[in-house]
């Protein structure tokens, strides 16, 4: 994991410095040098050469792209419209934000921003327990009492073999799949489902916001002598054209999901859900316990399966120096 950080602290760091060298000749840039900035400059400086080399020109190759759909990064109003670049704190991911690389233009009142990353998937962890509303907190509407009365026997059971002893292991629980896992993941289930026949067009929809961010961004992935970058252009503010510059390719809007279609274990699994929208959207959430002691407290680890065929999709193959 900690190499994995230090790898996308890094590329974050490359793709500023290479928007910032391709700008500055043609319009008015600044960075701005943050906690964030410093953290991922140290990250990129450890890094041999060579290694800074092929993360530069990753950076470059899609940034060549982006420009080319991004009219308004080269094209400001006068020399007051400064474009300004920064890296976000981790902290934004809380609150629903994933995008690490912003592009402000205050002037023109616009932004964009790039989810820069080593590997695929956008990942969340979200804790469930019988303290958390997961309704409330991810899809805006709240759990009934009927999905509290569900998981509540077995969060108490967690709780009591916790107060009991506080080193005590999970391990120790026989049959912790049947007695844990499985009776949590029903109700998950249940309650996933009774929600959306509730509050029809606003569980599916709140639900790929909540995992894959309420701002429009660029996803930006490094991988072995190639970059991929994906637009998730939800809200339509992607791709805008500037005065008469238009962009030099098309970005659709992405359909959000209007309702669930099924929620089935993964074949072979008794920790793992998929949940199939319209639309196209198919997302994973794979139950597994945070620590190896006991907590009255469960994590899932929620990835993206597939999105829309609408999805924008561009695959750029580098001929790096070896």
């Amino acid at each position: 994991m900690a190499s994995q950080t230090i790898n996308g602290k890094a590329f974050e760091y490359s793709l500023l410095i290479e928007f910032y060298e391709r700008l500055n000749k043609n319009t008015s840039v600044s960075i701005t040098k943050n906690e964030p900035y410093k953290t991922a400059k140290s990250f990129f400086e450890s890094f041999n050469e060579s290694e800074q080399d092929t993360f530069r020109i990753t950076a470059s190759a899609s940034i060549n792209f982006l420009l080319d759909i991004e009219p308004k990064l080269s094209n400001g109003i006068n020399e007051d419209d400064i474009l300004v670049l920064e890296l976000v704190s981790d902290q934004a991911g809380q609150t629903g934000d994933v995008r690490d690389v912003l592009m402000i233009r205050s002037l023109q009142k616009w932004e964009i921003g790039i989810s820069a990353k080593n590997n695929h998937r956008a990942v969340k962890h979200s804790r469930l327990s019988n303290k958390i509303d997961f309704g409330e907190k991810w899809l805006g509407v709240s759990c009934s009492d009927e999905y509290f009365n569900e998981i509540n026997p077995v969060f108490d059971m967690l709780s009591e073999l916790r107060a009991e002893n506080k080193s005590t292991k999970w391990t120790s629980i026989q049959d912790m799949h049947q007695v844990v896992y499985i009776p949590i993941l029903n109700a998950f289930r249940k309650e996933l489902l009774r929600l959306d026949k509730n509050n029809p067009n606003v569980v599916a929809e709140n639900l790929v916001q909540y995992l894959i961010g309420n701002q429009d961004f660029y996803k930006v992935i490094k991988g072995n002598k190639k970059v991929e970058i994906q637009a998730y252009n939800l809200h339509g503010s992607l791709n805008l054209p500037f005065e008469k510059v238009k962009p030099k390719a098309k970005i659709p809007k992405l359909k959000l999901p209007s309702r669930l279609i099924e929620i089935v274990y993964q074949k072979n699994s008794t920790t793992t859900l998929l949940v199939s929208l319209n639309e196209g959207w198919q997302i994973s959430f794979r139950i597994h316990n945070a620590s190896s002691r006991v907590e009255p407290s469960l994590k899932f680890d929620i990835n993206l399966v597939s999105a829309p065929h609408t999805l924008f999709t561009n695959h750029i193959f580098i001929n790096s120096e070896d």
